[in-house]
């Protein structure tokens, strides 16, 4: 008679065989393969579960929206399917040689034109970017699209609802999607409370039981606000009262920006494809805006679906032409080892690679995580600069004063792998050096993290770093 562990033994080998042949497979990272094949075959069954619920992180977006019983039937693979083919160079608009050749990565991968004629305004911190979205909204006269990851429902949320319920109401056609783990951060939860006015409201891959959902762990991070086809609002800002310093001094700071020109257009096409496949109604686009401005942009769109490592390929691929300057601004530090090494290249080459980061975050073990890694760059000539509070959630990207990224993706691997991601590519000098004296700013005010200070942490703080180092794939 076949006792109780012979039993266990097969039933942890059914469970976690298929998991292993599946990491195997379609990891692309051979460290996230090990360690799930490890996970696996020391925790009975669980890692299996695990694996299930947070390991894969490839669906599909773009070819039709996936029905629950598809999710649950059919899981989709990291390496399953063939990249796209470049778009080329036929849609490269006639740039100088030394701001075309930052474009030449992403030209290749967005799939999307660099378009010219756009305005960028920069928007310091709630206290500049609600009032301002806040009116866009309430002169909107025919579409308010709106997507955020955090909506919370303090005093500054209510303001946000309240202002969509009223354009409602007065026939403006109003969608909102939220990232379905992001507002679970605050309660009543906006989606509730949107719905009982009558706003169409979707849920960005809500969790659920049965069937359950493998993808817990890909959540959509991208902030935008689009009011009737012809205005914009992009950044890292999320809706709520955190944002607005004037009231909370020890709030988090951020930038939001204010887009005009043919650009919108593009980022109203990413809101109305998340739309489609989050609530399964087809949007049709409005009619394209006017030039408004002198800024080359396009969107940039990243995340674990056919849009996988485009953003992560075009910050290798604009860092590798910088010549002079290269500055991050970014809350938390934790790249992929081809990004870290991008940096270090380019510091080793002579370009004055500076990286702006909180002295501490609202996450301290990815603070810790970080620590872990700074003393490689830090050696090959990487600058690092801490800022004091209040937390900077700020994302930015300038090279040489000519080239930017702002958005809503951070540098660490849950924003450049597992996240839904949106950034807006510009080639303008003028806004860029604006931008690039903003962060020489924040960069003044800051300290420089030195060689010796990393390198002679004691020895429990070393091995607490690493430890959370370990789960940076994920953290």
């Amino acid at each position: 008679m076949v006792d109780a562990t012979a039993w266990w033994g097969v039933a942890h080998l059914l469970v976690s065989a298929p998991v292993v042949v599946h990491a195997l497979l379609y990891k692309r990272d051979p460290r996230a393969a090990w360690g799930w094949i490890g996970l696996c075959l020391l925790l009975p069954l669980g890692g299996a579960l695990l694996y299930f619920l947070l390991g894969i992180n490839r669906i599909q977006t773009r070819a039709q929206r996936i029905a629950p019983l598809r999710l649950f039937l059919h899981i989709p693979y990291e390496r399953g399917a063939p990249p796209e083919a470049p778009l080329g160079n036929r849609l490269v608009p006639p740039l100088p040689e030394d701001q075309l050749s930052f474009v030449r990565v992403s030209q290749q991968v967005a799939r999307r034109p660099l378009l010219a004629g756009n305005q960028l305004a920069m928007l310091e911190n709630g206290d500049g970017a609600y009032p301002a979205m806040l009116a866009a909204i309430e002169q909107a006269r025919e579409r308010v699209f709106l997507a955020t990851y955090l909506f919370e429902t303090d005093a500054t949320g209510r303001r946000f609802i309240d202002a969509l319920v009223a354009a409602h109401r007065r026939g403006v056609a109003v969608r909102v999607l939220i990232d379905a783990v992001g507002e679970r951060y605050d309660f009543p939860w906006a989606s509730r409370l949107l719905r009982r006015a009558g706003v169409p409201v979707a849920r960005f891959l809500p969790p659920r039981l049965l069937p359950p959902t493998p993808y817990l762990n890909l959540r959509n991070h991208r902030k935008l606000l689009v009011v009737d086809g012809q205005t914009a609002f992009t950044g890292g800002m999320n809706i709520g009262g955190r944002h607005v310093l004037r009231d909370n001094p020890k709030g988090t700071r951020d930038l939001q920006f204010r887009v005009e020109g043919p650009v919108v257009g593009e980022l109203e096409d990413v809101f109305r494809e998340d739309w489609r496949f989050a609530a399964g109604e087809r949007l049709d686009p409005s009619p394209r805006p006017n030039a408004a401005g002198s800024s080359y942009a396009r969107a940039l769109v990243d995340g674990p679906n056919e849009d996988m490592d485009k953003l992560l390929l075009t910050l290798e691929g604009t860092i590798a032409a910088a010549r002079r300057e290269v500055l991050v601004v970014t809350p938390y530090f934790v790249p992929p080892q081809a990004l870290l090494c991008a940096l270090q290249s380019a510091a080793l080459r002579g370009v004055a690679v500076h990286v702006v980061l909180p002295e501490r975050s609202n996450l301290r073990y990815v603070d810790w995580a970080t620590r872990n890694l700074l003393l490689e760059p830090l050696a090959q000539g990487v600058r690092v600069y801490y800022q004091p509070p209040p937390f900077d959630h700020s994302k930015l990207l300038v090279i040489d004063r000519t080239y930017a990224h702002v958005g809503s993706a951070n540098w660490d691997t849950r924003s450049l792998r597992l996240n839904f991601e949106l950034n807006l590519e510009v080639v303008d000098p003028r806004f860029a050096a604006r931008l690039a004296d903003h962060i020489h700013a924040l960069r003044a005010r800051s300290r420089p993290v030195t060689l010796a200070e990393i390198a002679e942490r004691p020895l429990p703080q070393r091995l607490r770093d690493a430890a959370c180092w370990l789960f940076s794939p994920y953290l």
